[in-house]
């Protein structure tokens, strides 16, 4: 008995690392961005550097998640972590953007792989018992990688060099793969299927297009220009055949008989709406103290710790109470918080103080923690063990989507709001003279910039301050929409909970 809990603890350990490097290379290079394309040049290209791994990583999913299904967890996932491992290393190598970004689709790739399969070797790894407390382990992990990506960035790139933002994987993926690879014994029941080519293509050419035009549009080119409309037509094309070929296939890469089940539909639609809401606060609270608050971009990623606390707390205490209270019940309750909180964050003004900021900082973690470690569970709650991989695989996918719908959309809702009230403010005389001649006024990361701050008079600085805060309050209120949509779908969750004794016997059985 001590033997396989020794073994449980690391599989634990291995998934939970694995977790940890894949999750936070979404948010890690951001922070080393700038001295990345200074060393390698290419400033009309770096977008692609981020956006490659994002669209591998999203477009693998799901497709992974599938293939574990039918031909074991274990497999999948030692391929993810080598992958994720290779791609690590020539990251480094890269001696260009253009091969930077390359490399970061394939780690894209095996980033697609880690994350879904993790979780789902957590569910058939782990005794049902253990399983509510170790989940919300997870959810909280998972959380906080955007946290400590940007911070690890930063340190890195300061007192090493760029190139350690990768080369940090190795080790940790390397402890990974060999905690999961002799400590997990998988069961070796699985049904060999046909692959679903068409849908496998359909899929990565529509998250492709999709992704690209959200991060090409606006920046590179104007939202009706013919590469963005083109890139959505794109994208709606394939978006239909994929559904087609999805009703066709025999099984599927994303089987809609999963949709029919209102407790997996429902958690996936909050996963998708939730997302959106909570990315609102994670991008512009840190704007909001270094630009309306005086913060230094040291530690604007220290900012967000209330934030994740809270985080951690919900999704913890979610776990554990899961086979107590219905998954509705909890995510009802917490869903509530994350509302109210950005309700409390939209109302914001330049003169709210630090406390009043971290404040509502909790309340809007504690409303979102529970959907990282309680959704996971309810989605699979009605899957049978083969359905496992492909339906967790798919909440992360929607999850994923909504925080990148989100970071584009808030985007340019908050870019335009902050460029009117600016250029009203700014229309003539001496107030626009005082400005520096290159200040782009729609940039909220230009008007943070201290040398660029300096420069402004103070007067002049108190109406940036007060326009940044305007529209970062904006935001605060349009993610209310998604969160509040979030909690509607909440209330039309059937009023399952995990039940132990049925766990019990289905962990039995593969063991």
């Amino acid at each position: 008995m001590k033997a396989t809990q020794s073994k449980g603890g690391m599989v634990v350990a291995g998934l939970l690392l694995a977790i940890l490097t894949a999750s936070m290379d979404n948010t890690i290079v951001s922070t080393a961005m700038g001295t990345i394309v200074g060393e390698l040049g290419g400033l009309d290209k770096f977008v692609w550097v981020t956006s490659a791994y994002m669209v591998a990583e999203m477009a693998g999913m799901p497709i992974f998640g599938k293939l574990s299904d039918m031909y074991g967890r274990k497999r999948f996932f030692v391929f993810g972590m080598i992958l994720f491992m290779l791609g690590s290393i020539l990251c480094g190598t890269a001696g260009s953007i253009v091969e930077l970004s390359i490399y970061r689709a394939i780690q894209g790739i095996g980033g697609g792989a880690l994350v879904p399969i993790a979780f789902t070797i957590m569910f058939d790894a782990l005794p049902p018992e253990q399983r509510g407390k170790l989940m919300g382990m997870f959810g909280a992990v998972f959380g906080m990688s955007s946290i400590f990506g940007p911070l690890l960035g930063a340190y890195l790139t300061d007192h090493l060099q760029w190139q350690w933002i990768f080369y940090i994987n190795l080790p940790l993926g390397l402890i990974s793969l060999l905690l999961v690879a002799s400590s997990y014994k998988e069961s070796p029941q699985h049904a060999k299927q046909r692959i679903d080519w068409a849908g496998a293509i359909t899929l990565v050419g529509a998250v492709v297009c999709l992704m690209f035009g959200l991060e090409l549009g606006g920046k590179f080119y104007a939202w009706d220009s013919l590469p963005i409309i083109g890139l959505f037509a794109g994208f709606a094309v394939l978006a239909v055949l994929f559904l087609i070929a999805e009703s066709r296939a025999a099984e599927p890469i994303i089987a809609f008989r999963m949709f029919r089940s209102r407790l997996y539909a429902s958690s996936n639609v909050i996963a998708l709406l939730s997302g959106a809401g909570f990315i609102a606060a994670s991008v512009y609270i840190p704007i909001y103290i270094q630009g309306v608050l005086g913060g230094t971009a040291t530690n604007s990623g220290l900012v967000l710790l209330p934030m994740m606390l809270g985080t951690v707390v919900t999704a913890t205490g979610g776990g554990i109470v899961m086979n107590r209270m219905s998954y509705r019940s909890i995510m009802i309750s917490t869903l509530v918080l994350l509302v109210a909180g950005l309700a409390l964050l939209s109302t914001l003004t330049a003169d709210s103080s630090r406390l009043i900021v971290t404040l509502y900082m909790v309340l809007v973690g504690l409303g979102i923690g529970a959907s990282f470690s309680v959704l996971t569970n309810a989605a699979i709650h009605t899957l049978s063990v083969r359905e496992r991989g492909a339906g967790t695989a798919t909440l992360n996918f929607l999850r994923s989507l909504g925080m990148t719908l989100g970071i584009t959309i808030f985007g340019i809702v908050q870019s335009h709001s902050l460029t009117r009230k600016l250029t009203e403010s700014f229309s003539g005389g001496d107030s626009a003279a005082a400005l520096p001649p290159d200040l782009d006024l729609s940039d909220p990361h230009a008007l943070l910039a201290q040398s660029t701050r300096a420069h402004i008079p103070a007067h002049a600085l108190d109406t940036i301050t007060s326009g940044l805060s305007s529209s970062i309050a904006q935001i605060f209120a349009w993610g209310l929409i998604p969160a509040a949509l979030a909690l509607v779908a909440a209330f039309a969750m059937s009023r399952e909970k995990m039940d132990p004794q049925a766990e019990s016997e289905a962990y039995a059985a593969a063991h």
